[in-house]
Protein backbone atom coordinates (compact mmCIF):
# COMPACT_ATOMS: atom_id res chain seq x y z
CA UNK A 1 0.00 0.00 0.00
CA UNK A 2 1.04 3.15 -0.70
CA UNK A 3 1.48 5.76 2.05
CA UNK A 4 -0.38 8.85 1.20
CA UNK A 5 -0.07 10.76 4.88
CA UNK A 6 2.79 12.99 3.17
CA UNK A 7 3.51 14.56 -0.04
CA UNK A 8 5.36 12.17 -2.42
CA UNK A 9 8.78 13.61 -4.19
CA UNK A 10 9.26 11.07 -6.86
CA UNK A 11 10.26 12.64 -9.67
CA UNK A 12 7.07 12.44 -12.70
CA UNK A 13 8.61 11.41 -16.42
CA UNK A 14 7.08 14.61 -17.54
CA UNK A 15 9.78 16.50 -15.62
CA UNK A 16 12.45 15.22 -18.23
CA UNK A 17 13.75 17.37 -20.86
CA UNK A 18 14.04 14.61 -23.54
CA UNK A 19 10.41 13.66 -23.83
CA UNK A 20 9.98 13.73 -27.85
CA UNK A 21 6.97 15.90 -29.28
CA UNK A 22 4.75 13.33 -30.30
CA UNK A 23 5.21 11.48 -26.68
CA UNK A 24 3.98 15.08 -25.29
CA UNK A 25 1.41 16.00 -27.88
CA UNK A 26 -0.24 13.02 -26.63
CA UNK A 27 0.26 13.16 -23.16
CA UNK A 28 -1.31 17.28 -23.57
CA UNK A 29 -4.48 15.55 -25.52
CA UNK A 30 -5.41 12.89 -22.89
CA UNK A 31 -4.88 15.66 -20.38
CA UNK A 32 -7.13 18.08 -22.23
CA UNK A 33 -9.92 15.01 -22.08
CA UNK A 34 -9.16 14.86 -18.31
CA UNK A 35 -9.92 18.45 -17.84
CA UNK A 36 -13.04 18.19 -19.60
CA UNK A 37 -14.61 15.07 -18.60
CA UNK A 38 -13.44 15.08 -15.16
CA UNK A 39 -14.52 19.15 -14.22
CA UNK A 40 -11.22 20.47 -14.48
CA UNK A 41 -12.06 23.14 -16.82
CA UNK A 42 -14.87 24.30 -15.15
CA UNK A 43 -12.99 24.68 -11.78
CA UNK A 44 -10.74 27.29 -13.70
CA UNK A 45 -13.94 28.88 -15.05
CA UNK A 46 -15.29 29.28 -11.63
CA UNK A 47 -12.05 30.43 -9.76
CA UNK A 48 -12.19 33.12 -12.58
CA UNK A 49 -15.64 33.63 -12.00
CA UNK A 50 -14.50 34.48 -8.33
CA UNK A 51 -11.85 36.84 -9.16
CA UNK A 52 -13.39 39.26 -11.36
CA UNK A 53 -16.45 41.64 -11.53
CA UNK A 54 -16.86 44.32 -13.62
CA UNK A 55 -13.32 44.38 -14.87
CA UNK A 56 -12.80 44.32 -18.66
CA UNK A 57 -10.46 44.27 -20.90
CA UNK A 58 -9.15 41.74 -18.24
CA UNK A 59 -5.46 39.90 -18.53
CA UNK A 60 -5.26 36.27 -17.93
CA UNK A 61 -1.65 34.46 -17.11
CA UNK A 62 -1.40 30.56 -16.32
CA UNK A 63 1.93 29.48 -15.05
CA UNK A 64 3.03 26.25 -16.29
CA UNK A 65 0.39 26.33 -18.99
CA UNK A 66 1.33 23.16 -20.84
CA UNK A 67 -0.32 22.27 -24.00
CA UNK A 68 -2.79 25.86 -23.63
CA UNK A 69 -6.44 23.98 -22.85
CA UNK A 70 -6.79 25.76 -20.20
CA UNK A 71 -6.82 29.15 -22.28
CA UNK A 72 -8.36 28.10 -24.94
CA UNK A 73 -11.28 27.22 -22.49
CA UNK A 74 -11.20 30.62 -20.78
CA UNK A 75 -11.28 32.22 -24.16
CA UNK A 76 -14.91 30.41 -24.73
CA UNK A 77 -15.67 31.25 -21.95
CA UNK A 78 -14.92 34.89 -21.99
CA UNK A 79 -16.17 35.11 -25.19
CA UNK A 80 -19.91 33.17 -24.59
CA UNK A 81 -19.67 36.16 -21.34
CA UNK A 82 -18.95 39.03 -23.29
CA UNK A 83 -15.92 39.36 -21.30
CA UNK A 84 -13.05 41.50 -23.13
CA UNK A 85 -9.66 38.94 -22.18
CA UNK A 86 -6.06 38.71 -23.32
CA UNK A 87 -3.73 35.79 -22.17
CA UNK A 88 -0.41 35.00 -21.42
CA UNK A 89 0.64 31.16 -21.00
CA UNK A 90 3.91 30.64 -19.59
CA UNK A 91 5.93 27.36 -19.66
CA UNK A 92 9.37 26.29 -19.58
CA UNK A 93 9.14 23.25 -21.61
CA UNK A 94 9.30 23.86 -25.52
CA UNK A 95 7.68 20.91 -26.88
CA UNK A 96 4.81 22.38 -24.85
CA UNK A 97 4.45 25.75 -26.41
CA UNK A 98 4.88 24.22 -29.78
CA UNK A 99 1.99 22.70 -29.27
CA UNK A 100 -0.01 25.31 -27.62
CA UNK A 101 1.01 27.54 -30.32
CA UNK A 102 -0.30 25.03 -33.24
CA UNK A 103 -3.28 24.08 -31.18
CA UNK A 104 -4.64 27.07 -30.52
CA UNK A 105 -3.11 29.77 -33.30
CA UNK A 106 -6.20 31.61 -33.23
CA UNK A 107 -5.97 32.63 -28.97
CA UNK A 108 -5.47 36.20 -28.09
CA UNK A 109 -2.30 34.68 -26.09
CA UNK A 110 1.12 35.63 -25.75
CA UNK A 111 3.17 32.42 -25.16
CA UNK A 112 6.29 32.56 -23.18
CA UNK A 113 9.17 29.70 -23.06
CA UNK A 114 10.27 30.39 -20.18
CA UNK A 115 10.51 29.50 -15.90
CA UNK A 116 7.58 31.47 -14.66
CA UNK A 117 9.99 32.86 -11.86
CA UNK A 118 12.17 34.57 -14.92
CA UNK A 119 9.32 36.44 -16.48
CA UNK A 120 9.12 40.12 -15.90
CA UNK A 121 5.95 41.89 -16.41
CA UNK A 122 6.97 45.22 -16.08
CA UNK A 123 3.81 47.59 -15.91
CA UNK A 124 1.95 44.91 -18.03
CA UNK A 125 1.02 43.08 -14.83
CA UNK A 126 -1.47 40.40 -15.53
CA UNK A 127 -4.78 41.13 -13.47
CA UNK A 128 -5.24 36.85 -12.90
CA UNK A 129 -2.70 34.71 -12.47
CA UNK A 130 -3.55 30.93 -11.82
CA UNK A 131 -2.45 27.29 -12.26
CA UNK A 132 -3.68 24.09 -13.17
CA UNK A 133 -2.18 20.95 -12.30
CA UNK A 134 1.10 22.46 -11.92
CA UNK A 135 1.78 23.12 -8.29
CA UNK A 136 2.34 19.25 -7.27
CA UNK A 137 5.42 19.54 -9.60
CA UNK A 138 7.71 21.26 -6.68
CA UNK A 139 8.47 20.93 -3.37
CA UNK A 140 6.75 22.33 -0.51
CA UNK A 141 9.82 25.50 -0.83
CA UNK A 142 9.69 26.17 -4.49
CA UNK A 143 5.51 26.91 -3.84
CA UNK A 144 6.17 29.30 -0.99
CA UNK A 145 8.16 31.20 -3.66
CA UNK A 146 5.65 30.44 -5.98
CA UNK A 147 2.80 31.82 -3.86
CA UNK A 148 4.89 34.86 -3.38
CA UNK A 149 5.80 35.47 -7.07
CA UNK A 150 2.06 35.13 -8.03
CA UNK A 151 0.63 37.69 -5.54
CA UNK A 152 3.41 40.10 -6.23
CA UNK A 153 2.61 40.33 -10.23
CA UNK A 154 -0.89 39.82 -10.31
CA UNK A 155 -3.47 43.27 -9.81
CA UNK A 156 -6.68 41.49 -8.85
CA UNK A 157 -5.22 38.03 -7.38
CA UNK A 158 -4.54 34.50 -8.53
CA UNK A 159 -6.13 31.24 -7.86
CA UNK A 160 -4.63 27.61 -7.78
CA UNK A 161 -6.65 24.11 -9.36
CA UNK A 162 -4.89 21.30 -8.08
CA UNK A 163 -5.36 17.72 -7.06
CA UNK A 164 -6.47 16.62 -3.36
CA UNK A 165 -4.23 13.52 -1.97
CA UNK A 166 -6.50 10.87 -1.14
CA UNK A 167 -6.03 6.90 -1.66
CA UNK A 168 -9.25 6.61 -3.95
CA UNK A 169 -8.47 9.28 -5.81
CA UNK A 170 -5.25 7.33 -6.51
CA UNK A 171 -6.19 4.24 -7.12
CA UNK A 172 -9.00 5.11 -9.43
CA UNK A 173 -6.70 7.50 -11.68
CA UNK A 174 -4.30 4.27 -11.94
CA UNK A 175 -6.56 2.00 -13.09
CA UNK A 176 -8.09 4.63 -15.49
CA UNK A 177 -5.33 5.53 -17.19
CA UNK A 178 -4.14 1.76 -17.19
CA UNK A 179 -7.03 0.87 -19.30
CA UNK A 180 -7.37 3.94 -21.37
CA UNK A 181 -4.62 6.33 -21.80
CA UNK A 182 -2.44 5.90 -24.66
CA UNK A 183 0.04 7.63 -23.27
CA UNK A 184 3.30 5.97 -21.67
CA UNK A 185 3.79 9.39 -19.46
CA UNK A 186 0.13 9.42 -18.35
CA UNK A 187 0.20 5.90 -17.47
CA UNK A 188 3.17 6.58 -14.76
CA UNK A 189 2.50 9.85 -14.00
CA UNK A 190 -1.05 9.77 -13.41
CA UNK A 191 -1.40 8.29 -9.92
CA UNK A 192 2.06 9.79 -8.91
CA UNK A 193 0.73 13.53 -9.46
CA UNK A 194 -2.30 12.66 -6.87
CA UNK A 195 0.40 11.26 -4.67
CA UNK A 196 2.79 14.75 -4.78
CA UNK A 197 -0.37 16.49 -4.65
CA UNK A 198 -2.13 18.35 -1.33
CA UNK A 199 -4.90 18.18 1.35
CA UNK A 200 -6.32 21.45 2.80
CA UNK A 201 -3.79 21.25 5.64
CA UNK A 202 -0.90 21.20 3.41
CA UNK A 203 -2.28 24.38 1.31
CA UNK A 204 -2.95 26.09 5.25
CA UNK A 205 1.00 25.53 6.09
CA UNK A 206 1.81 26.73 2.95
CA UNK A 207 0.06 29.99 2.98
CA UNK A 208 1.27 30.56 6.09
CA UNK A 209 5.35 30.35 5.01
CA UNK A 210 4.35 32.80 2.50
CA UNK A 211 2.94 35.37 4.86
CA UNK A 212 -0.62 35.46 3.18
CA UNK A 213 -3.01 35.48 5.66
CA UNK A 214 -6.18 35.87 3.08
CA UNK A 215 -7.12 32.95 1.18
CA UNK A 216 -9.88 30.65 0.44
CA UNK A 217 -9.63 26.73 0.32
CA UNK A 218 -13.10 24.99 -1.57
CA UNK A 219 -12.86 21.04 -2.77
CA UNK A 220 -14.22 20.47 -5.89
CA UNK A 221 -15.43 17.58 -7.78
CA UNK A 222 -13.41 15.17 -9.33
CA UNK A 223 -10.88 15.19 -6.21
CA UNK A 224 -9.71 18.93 -6.66
CA UNK A 225 -8.45 21.76 -4.37
CA UNK A 226 -9.76 25.59 -6.01
CA UNK A 227 -7.10 27.29 -3.94
CA UNK A 228 -8.02 31.40 -4.47
CA UNK A 229 -6.15 34.62 -3.24
CA UNK A 230 -7.83 37.99 -3.96
CA UNK A 231 -6.47 41.34 -3.26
Amino acid sequence: MIDLRQRSYTKELMDGDDIPFDAMAQTLKELNVVNTRLGGHAITISGVRQMIRDQSPVRICEIGCGGGDNLFALHKFCTQEKIEASFVGIDINPECIAFAQQQYAMLPCQWICSDYAAVNFDKNQPDIIFSSLFCHHFTNEELVSMLQWMKQNSRIGFFINDLHRHWLAYFLIKYITKFFSKSYLVKNDAALSVARSFRKKDWQHLFQLAGIPKFDIAWRWAFRFLVTCKK
